[in-house]
């Protein structure tokens, strides 16, 4: 939307990190099978700014699962002018810690 845009007409990068982590937040969910908190982001490059009117893409990996922790290797995708062409925006490792429903870290079943 216009109001998540810098000057330049560019959307926020902090705007497409939260949609990033969202996505890796459900694909380190459906892992675990439980609840997970985010507790850091490994790398992110931004590679291409997305425009408003852009159709965002984000496709994740489960790259590493600890005792607790799942790395999550995320990309995003640009859609232009809502057509079939697409470009690589950003792309990054995210880690989310699983916990149990007391808050405490809580073991990754295998």
């Amino acid at each position: 939307m216009p109001g998540d845009t810098n000057p330049a007409g560019d959307i926020f990068g902090g705007w497409v990190m939260s949609q990033m982590d969202i996505a890796g937040a459900i694909a380190a969910v459906e892992r675990s099978k439980g609840r997970v908190v985010t507790v850091a982001v490994e790398g992110m490059t931004f590679i291409a700014p997305v425009k408003v009117g852009d159709v965002l893409c984000v496709y994740t990996t489960i790259e590493r699962v600890g005792t607790t922790s799942i790395t999550v290797g995320i990309e995003a995708w640009a859609r232009r002018n809502r057509l079939d062409e697409r470009v690589k925006v950003t792309d990054g490792r995210f880690v989310y810690v699983s916990l149990g429903e007391d808050g405490s870290k809580r073991p990754i079943n295998s």
